[in-house]
């Protein structure tokens, strides 16, 4: 028998000491996924069957290159937290663990260096 409170307990964090705060972040980078997946979708259709011009004209909207923004770095927080759990899961060994969270996390922040770089170089030169 325990003679801690509950609240003492709950301080303790759980069994990673990090909390609730990965699960918001899935959470909300999910939520925020779905108005901007949407409108990522209406913008591919409606830019399907432009040429080069159109597009780096579309990307020079400064609303549009914002939105596009905000879309790439939901989804790569979202997929960097997805696949952090399931390797922290599934993933017995220390070392492997150990080097699959850093390639995922290497690999989102390259992935989200080199979009960034890209939509802001088309929104504020017109072209590649």
């Amino acid at each position: 028998m325990s003679l801690r409170t509950p609240r003492s307990r709950a301080l303790g964090l759980g069994a990673s000491h990090h909390g609730v705060g990965h699960f918001i972040v899935e959470r909300a980078s999910g939520l925020l996924m779905i108005p901007l997946g949407l409108w990522g979708v209406w913008s591919a259709l409606t830019l399907a069957g432009r040429d080069y011009l159109d597009a780096a004209d579309w990307i020079a909207h400064p609303v549009n290159a914002v939105l596009l923004a905000l879309l790439l770095i939901a989804a790569l927080v979202h997929a960097k937290n997805a696949m952090q759990v399931v390797i922290e899961d599934y993933v017995t060994r220390f070392t492997s663990k150990a080097a699959l969270l850093l390639l995922n996390v290497s690999v989102c922040v390259l992935a989200g260096a080199l979009g960034l770089f890209a939509i802001l170089k088309a929104a504020l030169t017109g072209a590649f």
